[in-house]
């Protein structure tokens, strides 16, 4: 029996509302996660089969953890009970908890060749899209043309999820990205590929010309949970209202306070006009937070007070007030950099505060410079999140883009990036050529390399080169359907390490690397990689799904995340837009000045509001202590240039705040004064 007498009465009545639309509206550190995964635990002890049960979020991480909670609080049986309706027995056993991503995914897989597509389409990533806006841009007739494929990519995904940012930004730029959208989606349509904004809009369009598939899916998904609803956009919210809107078994989950993530599509109205599409919405308040004192959620309450557009709610703790937060103002970044590492430092000598329970959060990625330069000289040891991702390195975005094309070789851009990886004769001029023959012909480059007319037309060795490509991309296709493949647990794993040998890139590896441990750091990254090839999957799945399986997970990761669990005893740098849903015991929040926050954006964009947003997503990572600070100079090309505090820190009630000058000019209480001097002994012991 499920015990909810460890939840708060709001927590509580969240948990056992099951029917009809419900907004859970969960303040920072209010244990959101733990009211969802109580509430499907509920239904679950209820009678609600598991396989009607949806559950949708925004990262695979977030998914996993609901997806143990769950296991956690109910025994096994009650997790296999079969769903109801038509074609239940087709659907799932347990309770669907993934991205909206993943669930489209599952969707697009049973009905996409209803939309012309193949049903093994590939997925691409952001590397991969950027390749097709370059090759587009490069075959424009306006050879002088200058633009940034990333931004380019950019503006077609806000226009084609109809976000309101899509208007901003420079007009010749919001043309162009017009222009070439249709070039963009033709480009992945003749590779059967689809990108991360497809996925959802493939399946509204799936919903609105194929209504069967959409009844499907209400029968199977008769009770839809959606975590973070703030930072939905427009398709997300057509998505879950098509799924919801006869049913109404909808619970949303969100804080308006925290919606920061406009600039890409999140539409805060989706939240706040709730009621417009669901009048009989039941609003349930989570007030009392679980993470930080008094002082720190009074300041964040103040702070985010100042923004008209919001559901009002007000933190609260049973914590304590806390040390006051503390305000540092600094000449220049530099001075900054140098200020945060020392009361780093001291805190660990004097206060015994290690390394891990502290944070510096910034607005721009460019701030971490003169942070981790100064925290290096210091010796300080530091995890920056938005450092190199495993999945960027060199070596492993060529090896998945192998087994892509060995699932799908009319996937240009995986094959462009393969054909002379490691060197085979087939040269840049020599795929340019074909290239431009595949564009001639509108088809994939992989049918003109093995099209003898236009083979032909190229040297012998070059010919020959080609025919060997081919010939191994078709052999070692054939290999995945082979049963001893299938019956081999390891198959995968041995097939792809023998792929990677018969074309010598671990030789080009230890050839090409001048380091001989550097070399041997890439090849475990490849032998990491390929043992996990083999997944624990169903016993029918062939080794081509289980390879398809394998790609649509690290695809659909977007998380980037860097593994916390590793980075031991160290410092968290990070930007202020990663750091939500994460919390630290101490906080340093670096550049509170005007032009960073707010940025200068923001008042050409009308987006103020989200910047306050910003800072109240800040305040709210703290747990003790929280510490301020600001530039009245900051560098700039080499150049120290004038600084201003930013205008949220009047928003700070000053009873809050203690100025750290002021209370460097304070006398030091004679207790205190020996409380520190034991410290000071007992570190040099």
């Amino acid at each position: 029996m499920l015990n909810l007498s460890s939840l708060n009465p709001q927590q509580r009545q969240a948990v056992e509302t099951l029917r009809g639309p419900v907004l859970i509206l969960a303040g920072a550190g209010t244990g959101k996660t733990r009211v969802i995964t109580y509430r499907i635990a509920h239904m679950i002890e209820r009678g609600i089969a598991p396989g009607n049960i949806l559950g949708v979020t925004f990262t695979n991480k977030a998914a996993r953890e609901m997806q143990e909670r769950v296991r956690q609080l109910l025994p096994r049986k009650a997790l296999a009970r079969p769903s109801a309706g038509p074609g239940a027995g087709e659907g799932p056993t347990q309770p669907t908890l993934c991205t909206f991503h993943s669930l489209c995914v599952r969707i697009l897989r049973q009905h996409i060749e209803k939309l012309g597509y193949k049903r093994n389409f590939v997925i691409y990533d952001e590397s991969e899209q950027i390749g097709v806006v370059k090759k587009i841009l490069a075959n424009l007739s306006a050879k002088g043309e200058k633009a940034d494929p990333a931004e380019i990519l950019g503006l077609i995904s806000r226009i084609k999820n109809g976000g309101e940012r899509a208007q901003f930004g420079d007009a010749g730029v919001r043309a162009l990205a017009n222009h070439l959208r249709s070039r963009y989606e033709s480009a992945l349509r003749a590779c059967n590929a689809v990108d991360f904004d497809d996925l959802i809009l493939l399946t509204l369009r799936l919903f609105q010309e194929h209504p069967q598939a959409l009844e499907s899916c209400r029968a199977t998904y008769r009770y839809v949970m959606v975590d973070e609803y703030q930072d939905t956009n427009a398709a997300q919210f057509q998505l879950v209202h098509a799924l919801t809107c006869e049913h109404r078994n909808l619970c949303v989950v969100g804080d308006d306070d925290q919606s920061i993530y406009g600039w890409r599509g999140a539409e805060i109205a989706n939240l706040l006009d709730m009621e417009k599409h669901y009048p009989e919405v039941k609003v349930i308040k989570l007030e009392q937070n679980y993470r930080s004192t008094t002082t720190i959620l009074n300041a964040a309450n103040a702070v985010i007070r100042h923004n008209a557009r919001r559901r009002g709610k007000q933190l609260w703790s049973q914590k304590g007030a806390g040390m006051k937060i503390t305000l540092h103002t600094y000449e220049t970044d530099e001075a900054e950099a140098r200020g945060i590492t020392e009361k780093i430092e001291a805190d660990r000598m004097f206060r015994r505060i290690p390394w891990s329970d502290q944070a510096i959060l910034f607005r721009t990625n460019v701030q971490s410079r003169p942070l981790e330069t100064a925290l290096r000289q210091a010796g300080i040891r530091y995890h920056l999140i938005g450092g190199q991702s495993f999945f960027d390195r060199r070596e492993v975005r060529d090896l998945l883009a192998y087994l892509k094309v060995f699932l799908n070789p009319n996937d240009d851009i995986s094959l462009l990036r393969i054909a002379n990886v490691p060197a085979r004769g087939l040269s840049d001029a020599t795929m340019e050529r074909l290239l431009g023959a595949s564009q001639e012909r509108k088809c994939p480059v992989f049918a003109v390399m093995k099209n003898p007319a236009v083979t032909a037309t190229f040297p012998a060795r070059t010919r020959q080169s080609l025919e060997n490509f081919v010939h191994f991309i078709e052999r070692t296709r054939a290999a995945l359907q082979s049963e001893a493949l299938a019956r081999d647990a390891h198959g995968l794993q041995k097939w792809g390490h023998h792929c990677l040998d018969e074309i010598g890139y671990f030789a080009e590896l230890r050839r090409s690397e001048k380091n001989p441990e550097t070399a041997d750091s890439r090849i475990r990254n490849l032998t990491e990689l390929l043992s996990s090839l083999d997944g624990a999957e169903a016993p029918r799945t062939t080794p081509a799904e289980r390879l398809q399986s394998f790609l649509e997970e690290i695809t659909l990761d977007t998380e980037r995340e860097e593994e916390e669990e590793n980075a031991g005893n160290a410092v968290t740098l990070i930007t202020m837009h990663s750091c939500k849903g994460l919390e630290f015991p101490h906080v340093s929040i670096v550049g509170l000045e005007e032009g960073l926050l707010p940025h200068s954006r923001s008042k050409t964009e009308g987006t103020l509001d989200e910047e306050r947003r910003l800072f109240y997503v800040a305040i709210t990572r703290a747990m003790q202590t929280l510490t301020i600070s600001y530039c009245t100079g900051r560098k700039k090309y080499g150049q120290i240039v004038p600084a201003h505090p930013s205008s949220f820190l009047k928003d700070l009630p000053e009873d809050l705040v203690e100025h750290a000058d002021a209370q460097s000019r304070q006398p030091v209480p004679p207790a205190s004064g020996k409380q520190l001097f034991a410290m000071m002994r007992d570190s040099l012991g």
